[in-house]
């Protein structure tokens, strides 16, 4: 049901905790004309001002929030009605519909879906914002958070590294401008030496003895 279909794609397109932040949303909570939602978090608002957070009325995640809205009764106060009973166990529930579809289930069930979303959103928006949007610290988000794609190890395998490719056009030039800059007159009493070789020059006088240059040692 439509109900249903929000609340997965509450925690897979918004990040929310699932039950306690959908739970608590309130249609007051969804801000139409500015593209945001207020999240209240029981989990963090002990601490300085977690106690809600805003988050984008994400393209992915709209459809499913207005095809609730058009069903919603007049009067009704939160966004999710059905769910709200106590014995309601949404992760059996989840498993229930994987299995009917003929998936295997993941492990951490709505954890990975707020994870993934983590992980989607890094790859564009500075990690301070997302994790604002998320509700996690940067910390927790390494640690716990921000996965390894079998995407990321496709899109490296098959694309340069912009950064790279410009540090390695650059170099060369900066060398050869470096080599340029050094480079002085040719010695007037001596064209094959340049000034920049005038220590090697002066060593052409000495003589090496026969011992050579290593110290004699009086045993082996």
């Amino acid at each position: 049901d439509a109900q249903w279909r929000l609340l997965f794609a509450l925690s897979r397109f918004g990040g929310l905790r699932c039950p306690s932040e959908h739970l608590g949303l309130r249609w007051r909570d969804v801000d139409w004309a500015g593209g945001r939602i207020t999240v209240h978090s029981p989990k963090t608002e002990h601490h300085e001002g977690g106690a809600s957070r805003q988050i984008p009325i994400f393209p992915e995640l709209r459809p499913y929030l207005e095809e609730v809205w058009d069903q919603a009764k007049p009067g009704d106060e939160y966004v999710i009605t059905r769910y709200r009973d106590t014995n309601q166990n949404l992760r059996s529930r989840l498993l229930d519909i994987i299995w009917a579809a003929g998936l295997c289930e993941w492990p951490k069930l709505y954890q990975n879906l707020r994870s993934t979303r983590q992980t989607e959103l890094a790859e564009t928006y500075p990690m301070h914002v997302v994790c604002e949007w998320i509700g996690n610290s940067q910390a927790v988000a390494a640690k716990h958070y921000l996965q390894v794609t079998d995407e990321h190890f496709a899109h490296a395998a098959q694309n340069p590294t912009p950064n790279a490719i410009q540090s390695a056009a650059q170099n060369p030039a900066q060398h050869a401008h470096e080599i340029t800059g050094k480079a002085k007159k040719p010695d007037a009493k001596n064209p094959c030496f340049s000034e920049v070789f005038e220590d090697s020059r002066e060593c052409t006088s000495v003589q090496v003895g026969v011992a050579g240059l290593e110290p004699a040692t009086s045993t082996l």
